[in-house]
């Protein structure tokens, strides 16, 4: 059932936000220049590799080495448009028709991480990742990544159909406040170190 869902919703997502896709689309080769979508290798169910789609958010400004600056450096005000109204993250609903997300689980994250979780840690990928969650819509980027985590494990032992509806709902609300993108000083949050360096 939640299969079934996530696949003739996300069909029915694509088709309504069409237009605001193109556009989007537009938008981000002309200020942040091409490629259009990121794309990058994250963990899935049980950790399996797939690839992810995103509207890209920052800059391709590199240093007088031809290294790309810091996250913080390209990251522009339309890189915080993009964010905080989520639009980066319409292309997921491919990943979603595509059966690598769903709509509503623990966010994926970057494959680094597999070996800093601990075995409580690690049950986030029992199942497939979320376009949202749990811990996106009860503190996002404000809250350590232990409370995202716990949240994420909750979300795992908890899930329903209801739970779905509910967290797709409040996603609704907490992108309208944008609120919780971001950990002052960051453009995101901070990386995951593990339990023991993780501040």
């Amino acid at each position: 059932m939640k299969r079934l869902f996530d696949f003739f919703t996300a069909l029915v997502l694509l088709f309504v936000l069409f237009p605001v896709f193109v556009l989007t689309a537009l938008l981000v080769y002309l200020k942040l220049g091409s490629p259009v979508i990121f794309r990058q290798i994250r963990p899935g169910f049980k950790g399996r590799p797939f690839m992810m789609y995103k509207f890209r958010s920052l800059t391709n400004d590199t240093d007088e080495n031809g290294r790309l600056l810091p996250d913080e450096k390209r990251f522009t005000r339309f890189s915080s448009l993009l964010r905080s109204s989520s639009l980066d993250e319409l292309p997921e609903l491919i990943n979603v028709l595509k059966g690598d997300m769903s709509l509503v689980g623990p966010r994926p994250l970057l494959m680094q991480y597999l070996e800093r979780y601990d075995r409580e840690q690690v049950r986030r990928h029992d199942m497939k990742p979320g376009v949202t969650g749990w811990a996106q819509v009860n503190g996002r980027n404000a809250v350590s990544w232990e409370e995202k985590f716990k949240m994420d494990v909750w979300y795992i032992d908890h899930h329903s159909f209801y739970l779905d509806v509910k967290i797709l709902l409040m996603t609704l609300v907490q992108v309208s406040r944008q609120a919780g993108i971001r950990q002052k000083g960051h453009v995101t949050a901070t990386e995951f170190m593990g339990n023991k360096k993780d501040e």
